[in-house]
């Protein structure tokens, strides 16, 4: 399977040696998130400074741009990558869509469908067909060459969304190339509900599910040492914590069969009790929702867990190491090789 990393995009400045970093180490690609900065930046600074990896935005937030805004942005880091960019987008949730991005956002999941469908019709247009999209919450119309980035040399971007639950895993499996799944997603979570509901949102759409990529998100605790794997233990609790006090994503610690974990997690957080949150997370919890192992055994580990479940993995605690401990990072991006390489044959 392909491996990526995820970052989080820094001043421009400092990005082109991290891609380089990156690139050194041995992963196919980079995933850029957004939070304060944004990800296109970042991800066109990488297309220069190392134009061997893939791409992607991990998600870029899609309701605060006009679909015509990102879909030009996107065939232009697509040209700039030598066609090795993904377009990832997402809704955010309703206080950042509506109180700080100051955009629509209900209904959230029939918008962002009818989003990827207006940003793939702009694809076509710059390819010189029709501008012709007219959809419940947006309408395109107006074309003329002088306006058109024109064609470039590869196909459109892969257009992938970020899906949760039921409801927007199958509209992906309708519209999409890619589901980003969220961190939490584990195993048990990818059989019982991503599956199923892609295959019946692509079957729905006359479409083949094995032509939409599963791009699975990976918490590693890692270490040949019982003090290397405490660390990332403890930190990875922390992050699991944080993600299961989301009550949108309550049902997935439930189905999981770790019932009321988000309510418990929530009543920790009402009174600012941080370790206490922490402490909510459970060594049955870490077992099912992260990846322990040694270093010579983590590439088997993630094989065994993930094969026929994803078509990307990103490492998701990688990048923090490539400044505090590089010698982990580069570990790292062996696993990488030998998980992308077993791919390619």
């Amino acid at each position: 399977m392909r491996v990526d990393v995820m970052a989080f995009p820094r001043p421009l400045a400092e990005t082109s040696a991290v891609a380089r970093d990156i690139a050194d180490a041995g992963f196919n690609g980079v995933l850029f998130t957004e939070g304060g900065r944004t990800a296109f930046l970042s991800a066109g600074v990488t297309a220069v400074a190392a134009p061997s990896l893939e791409v992607c935005t991990g998600v870029a937030v899609a309701f605060p741009r006009s679909p015509m805004v990102t879909a030009q942005i996107a065939w232009e880091l697509q040209e700039a990558t030598s066609g090795h960019f993904r377009l990832g987008l997402g809704t955010q949730v309703r206080t950042h869509a509506v109180r700080r991005f100051s955009a629509p956002f209900d209904p959230p999941g029939p918008r962002l469908r009818d989003y990827v469908r207006a940003v793939k019709a702009s694809f076509a247009a710059f390819q010189g067909e029709p501008l012709a999209h007219s959809g419940p919450y947006y309408e395109l119309s107006f074309m003329t060459r002088q306006w058109s980035p024109g064609p470039i040399a590869f196909i459109a971007p892969n257009v992938d969304i970020a899906a949760v639950n039921p409801w927007m895993l199958r509209m992906a499996g309708e519209v999409a190339d890619g589901v980003h799944i969220h961190p939490i997603g584990e195993p048990g979570y990818l059989r019982r509900t991503v599956q199923p509901n892609l295959a019946a949102g692509a079957a729905a759409a006359g479409r083949d599910v094995n032509d939409i990529d599963t791009i699975v998100p990976v918490m590693c605790v890692v270490g040949d040492t019982e003090a290397e794997r405490t660390h990332d233990r403890e930190h990875m609790r922390n992050m699991l914590a944080f993600y299961g006090s989301t009550p949108n994503y309550a049902f997935v610690w439930d189905d999981a069969g770790f019932e009321g974990t988000t309510a418990r997690i929530r009543e920790k957080q009402k009174t600012g009790d941080m370790a206490g949150m922490a402490a909510q997370i459970t060594d049955e919890h870490m077992a099912v929702f992260t990846t322990e192992s040694t270093w010579d055994g983590l590439a088997d580990a993630l094989r065994a867990k993930y094969s026929g479940l994803a078509s990307r993995l990103v490492f998701y605690n990688a990048i923090q190491e490539r400044e505090n401990s590089p010698e982990r990072f580069r570990r790292y991006g062996e696993v990488a090789r030998q998980l992308s390489a077993e791919h390619s044959q």
